[in-house]
């Protein structure tokens, strides 16, 4: 029911996300007058008398509207009847919504949320925090670059990703003093083996594929985010132009049409929708609000992914390894 399009969008992913995943079966939560035409065998409807909006406070998300088609949603998660939610509608609420329903792991202070970035390996850059935490303690960072990696071990197949820390320069001495401790913290975490840690990455190493996951808190992540989505949608935009203005113009794009559509192709952030909410007792994957169908597509199948492979446990596991780092980092932190 939520994004900037609602079932109009959502329903036709669903159908094509049925059709490539003839294992898989989704249950569509929201107003009954709004499903009731999706028709598939795979497919259950589950009623919700509410909906929350973009423009819904946390206290009316959270207190007044319980049962909204985001809460039903997570509660199916909660309850065992689903192995994932996903949803394109409000990101505060919804992971307000998520934390209350249930709860975050052991040795998790707060969630993040993990998204993923076009890079030019032809792949994707996991980045988190992308807009969760604005204020991000060493130990928080640690536990986002624990999660990052048990992540990136499903998308790709990987036991031992590459994890950078993003600052303002390489060396060791470049950043702040919490970027610094952060530093240190994940240095410990290599020498335990529970991280694969690089070093420090800028912000053109998120576009290069330098590491596969970026640790930052999640005001610079959720800048970062938005300023790629706007780079694609400039590209879009100047090939548009390109196309209606006058002869010359038309002339100069059908030239560069061929790189600036790779280009564009490659920078698209539909074709990485889906950012995990990471660190909760249970999948919670987050569509962009103005996802088309192609971008909810991709979402379901991120979360589809990550549910046939177990990601919980694997996030799990990695925590259970790294706690005595983490409870030396609480402790240290507690001190300090």
């Amino acid at each position: 029911m939520g994004g900037d399009h609602g079932p109009s969008v959502t329903l036709s992913a669903c159908q094509q996300f049925l059709a490539r995943h003839p294992d898989a079966h989704l249950l569509l939560v929201g107003l009954p007058q709004a499903l009731q035409h999706f028709q598939h065998p795979r497919a259950t409807l589950v009623a919700a008398s509410e909906v929350v909006t973009m423009e819904d406070p946390l206290e009316i998300a959270l207190r007044r509207k319980k049962d909204s088609s985001m809460r039903v949603a997570i509660e199916q998660v909660r309850d065992g009847k689903a192995d994932a939610a996903v949803s394109a509608g409000n990101t505060g609420a919804l992971m307000a919504i998520a934390r209350y329903v249930l709860k975050t792991m052991d040795g998790i202070d707060r969630p993040a949320i993990a998204g993923q970035f076009p890079n030019a390996k032809g792949g994707a850059t996991t980045m988190l925090d992308m807009g969760a935490n604005v204020d991000c303690s060493p130990q928080h960072l640690l536990q986002f670059a624990l999660m990052g990696a048990a992540l990136v071990s499903v998308l790709k197949d990987d036991d031992n990703p590459s994890v950078g820390l993003l600052n303002i320069g390489e060396e060791d001495i470049k950043g702040g003093e919490n970027i610094r401790k952060t530093a240190e913290l994940l240095r410990s975490a290599a020498k335990s083996g529970d991280l694969n840690y690089y070093g420090n990455v800028e912000g053109d190493d998120i576009f290069h594929g330098t590491v596969d996951i970026v640790v930052c808190d999640g005001f610079v992540g959720n800048v970062a985010l938005k300023a790629s989505e706007g780079l694609a949608s400039m590209v879009g935009g100047f090939l548009k132009k390109s196309f209606s203005v006058n002869i010359f113009t038309k002339i100069a794009g059908l030239i560069a049409y061929p790189a600036l559509s790779g280009f564009k192709r490659l920078v698209d952030h539909r074709r990485h929708n889906g950012a995990a909410l990471l660190g909760l007792r249970g999948l919670v994957f987050k569509s962009h609000g103005s996802a088309d169908a192609l971008a909810f597509e991709v979402a379901l199948s991120r979360a589809y992914d990550a549910a046939h492979h177990q990601l919980l446990a694997r996030v799990e596991r990695r925590l259970a390894h790294a706690a005595p780092l983490l409870a030396a980092a609480m402790a240290a932190e507690t001190i300090a």
